[in-house]
């Protein structure tokens, strides 16, 4: 058997529609994180679904409850080939955010897949159920190329809580650092650059929300007989944030500056080309940092944004001076930023531009994550994806949004290879949320070949097997696991 078996075993998958049965089994079921009550679904999905397919290849499983409170378990799956053979760790989410059923195009159900051309609508299609079975899809076609071994030890972690944060992610990994540690995270999630580009991604920016409230009296008062004698606590927090960000999207408060852009991410960047896409917004050429080209303003940097104003009765004004204005924001942010300083960073900002009379009130937050992207692991996928695709894939230093890759980046210490199987027009997270045929099949085809490299010895690389080029002290990192 070869590398070519691997992928045609992975392509009949597909095309004898064993691998869209799959999806519209998973689909089936209702694993809304964000509603309550869906604990047992929760558990179902990993339980009644998951497992058994991972036991049938020889895994061992568990499903471990939550650390956190009330939040949805996790599953845990091994399986170790030998000493001396390089350790993956794989990731998914079972969960998937509200189907708002009533809100489906054509009468869809988010709850059944319904292929429409190229489309395949329905729940979690795109995230995540979607892309972890193409991945669990293509970790057979290699293991059955192999001759029933994957030539490499594989650990897989499922959660059921990702759509509400992960709660409890964080805290299962410390606890459980030792059994969860592997040589590389592979997994998928999030969107490709385009539907036609094969993409790489190495972490995701961070983000952190936080609120400004400015209450200035208890109640308004006449704009006839009191403007301009009293403060305009809308005018207040306009100006304040303008204090912060300029008309022109650039961060104004240096300590929410990130350092300047590595030049090893720069090379990264250089071909990107970020929109241009069909239903996708034009880019604003002159908006956000300036010096930076869009791609680098979007996988490189910070942006600060103004999620939410209101102040007065925005649906039914009044003329009067209101007493009170709040704004929710939001930083999305790049490795180097001290966002766990932001509340002090903006107190003492604000302070400065006499703007004491403004409260901030940090939310949440998620840390950013980046893998440098000359890492050896990262050029070898790079290698797997051009030997199967036969073009160079787009490879981002870090996803423009958030994932919650630091606790396997920075809890788990090892590097991070994201390889999603969605696309900018998916619709994730809203109604009519859809996967793309041919992005299916071609990603059932990367990953065949990837977990096909991963397995790959000395004994059997070539010149056309890019784990050849695998450096050895990549490989057998994990001898002390049993």
């Amino acid at each position: 058997m070869t590398r070519d078996t691997a992928i045609q075993l992975a392509e009949q998958h597909y095309d004898s529609g064993a691998f869209l049965e799959d999806l519209r089994r998973r689909v089936a079921l209702r694993t809304e994180s964000q509603e309550p009550g869906s604990h047992a679904q929760l558990r179902a999905y990993l339980d009644e679904e998951l497992a058994p397919l991972l036991e049938a290849w020889g895994f061992a499983c568990r499903i471990v409850d939550n650390p956190h409170a009330g939040a949805g378990p996790f599953l845990i799956a091994h399986l170790h080939e030998g000493d001396d053979l390089p350790t993956a760790l794989g990731y998914g989410h079972g969960d998937v955010v509200r189907g708002y059923d009533a809100q489906w195009a054509q009468g869809r159900s988010p709850w059944q897949v319904i292929v429409d051309g190229e489309r395949w609508y329905g729940r979690g299609t795109a995230d995540n159920k979607g892309q972890h079975s193409i991945n669990l899809a293509a970790l057979a076609a290699a293991r059955e190329a192999r001759g029933g071994r994957f030539g490499f030890n594989l650990k897989l972690l499922f959660e059921t809580g990702e759509e509400v944060g992960s709660p409890g992610l964080r805290t299962l990994c410390e606890q459980l650092r030792d059994e969860l540690a592997a040589d590389v995270l592979i997994a998928s999630d999030g969107p490709r650059l385009a539907a036609s580009r094969p993409t790489l991604f190495l972490g995701s920016r961070g983000v952190i929300n936080f609120r400004l409230d400015v209450k200035l009296r208890d109640g308004a008062h006449h704009s006839g007989n009191w403007g301009g004698l009293l403060r305009n606590p809308g005018i207040v927090l306009a100006n304040a944030i303008a204090s912060m960000v300029d008309e022109h999207g650039k961060i104004t408060i240096d300590g929410l500056r990130p350092p300047p852009v590595p030049e090893s991410v720069r090379r990264a960047l250089t071909d990107i080309t970020v929109g241009g896409n069909p239903g996708e917004p034009d880019v604003d050429a002159d908006y956000g940092e300036p010096g930076l080209t869009p791609a680098e303003r979007v996988f490189g940097w910070n942006n600060l944004e103004v999620l939410a104003f209101s102040t007065g009765n925005p649906e039914k004004p009044v003329n009067a001076i209101p007493p009170a204005a709040f704004a929710h924001m939001q930083l999305r942010f790049v490795v180097g930023t001290d966002w766990l300083d932001l509340a002090g960073i903006v107190r003492r900002h604000l302070d400065a531009h006499g703007f004491t009379m403004v409260d901030v009130e940090v939310e949440r937050g998620m840390p950013a994550t980046r893998v440098d992207p000359e890492n050896a692991w990262v050029q070898w996928a790079l290698r797997s994806l051009t030997q199967t695709t036969g073009a160079a894939p787009v490879l981002l230093p870090n996803l423009g949004g958030t994932l919650p890759n630091d606790v396997f980046a920075d809890v788990l210490g090892m590097p991070t290879l994201w390889v999603p199987h969605s696309y900018p027009g998916c619709s994730q997270h809203a109604p009519n949320e859809h996967l793309l045929a041919p992005v299916v099949r071609e990603g059932l085809r990367i990953m065949a070949g990837l977990y096909w490299d991963l397995g790959s010895r000395e004994s059997d690389a070539s010149d056309h097997n890019p784990a050849a080029s695998l450096p050895r002290q990549l490989t057998g990192a994990r001898r002390h696991e049993h």
